[in-house]
């Protein structure tokens, strides 16, 4: 099965890094075991797995993601203000602190301090990685339909 091509209904071994455009690397496997993933199982976005469509083990290759196929723009609406007796006493208050808070369904819901000025407390629920382009590297080392197992 060595040339079964990425697709639908596959499970596939791979290796990858995941890098801001220029710069840091976000996340990687290339110095560790590899990961493997059904397509379609939302171990990673559709539009990553979109770019693997049709690759073969042994196929290496670089794609560019914009933000939009990524992890969408930074969106000014989902940067909201809390005031400072919102949050517990002893908590870190910072630039740059990860808070956990619940939705309206009760799910984690994670934001990023991004001021404090006085009693307000400004929290930004972007992704992280939202309004960046991305590098997403793709080694693939292994495809076999999905069902298949060792």
């Amino acid at each position: 099965m060595k040339d079964l091509p990425v697709d639908k209904g596959t499970r596939v071994k791979l290796h990858f890094a995941l890098k801001i455009k220029g710069g840091d690397v976000v996340d990687s496997t290339f110095e560790k075991a590899p990961a493997t993933l059904e397509i379609g199982d939302e171990n990673l976005p559709e539009n990553f797995e979109a770019l693997m469509m049709g690759m073969k083990a042994g196929d290496r290759k670089t794609f560019e993601v914009s933000p939009e196929k990524g992890f969408g723009q930074h969106n000014p609406s989902n940067l909201q203000t809390f005031k400072r007796h919102e949050f517990s006493a002893d908590m870190v208050l910072e630039p740059g602190v990860v808070v956990s808070f619940a939705d309206a369904r009760q799910q984690e819901l994670p934001g990023v301090i991004s001021r404090v000025e006085g009693d307000e407390v400004e929290v930004d629920f972007n992704h992280p990685l939202a309004g960046r382009t991305l590098e997403f590297e793709v080694e693939i080392l292994d495809v076999e339909p999905a069902g298949q197992t060792h």
